[in-house]
């Protein structure tokens, strides 16, 4: 940022009084510009205990396979976001669920939160312009090399575990970089 969105003059970094950390401050109005995370919400759809995966239509990763998710918009519950971002994905409508994952990925500044939804019927779902393909995958036939995030194979990942165990959880844990260019390597 290298302008105001206030009053349009240059700004600069300072750490501002009261603060602990350099922020973007306008030296004409004095409006501090906080940079935040953002904030991911999506579903894991199960239909008669088969998942519905999303074939990425646009970039990053056109072409994986990855969960209904998306940016959250103003305005928004968390929980209406991951409904809309599976309806514009998927063409589900759907209720969230329990909380599956909430993942912090400090070195995107995004946080990942998945619900599970139970899909009453399968009929509606299909590609849009978000998705290439919508497909319910058998567990054992989940595309495991072609999952576009390393949250979206984690809380699979994370939720087959429970379903076997008898016992789904919610889980909350971050993902750093070093961690994910290790996975990338092996």
């Amino acid at each position: 940022m290298k302008f105001c969105s206030e009053c349009a003059h240059p700004i600069h970094t300072e750490t501002p009084q009261g603060d602990n950390r350099p922020r973007s401050v306008c030296a004409q109005c004095g409006t501090i510009h906080y940079v935040n995370p953002r904030i991911i919400a999506g579903c894991l759809p199960v239909f008669e205990n088969k998942i519905l995966l999303c074939r990425r239509a646009i970039e990053p990763r056109k072409g994986y396979w990855t969960l209904p998710a998306g940016f959250m918009e103003q305005g928004e519950t968390l929980e209406a976001g991951a409904v809309r971002e599976t309806q514009e994905e998927a063409g589900i409508e759907i209720v969230a669920e329990q909380m599956l994952t909430s993942i912090s990925v400090p070195h995107i500044s995004q946080v990942h939160i998945f619900f599970l939804t139970h899909m009453e019927n399968a009929q509606h779902a299909q590609s849009t312009s978000e998705s290439l393909e919508v497909q319910l995958f058998e567990v054992n036939d989940i595309p495991w090399q072609e999952i576009a995030f390393p949250t979206v194979k984690k809380t699979l990942r994370h939720y087959l575990n429970d379903v076997e165990a008898g016992n789904i959880q919610t889980r909350v844990f971050d993902i750093h970089f070093k961690e994910r260019i290790a996975r990338t390597k092996n």
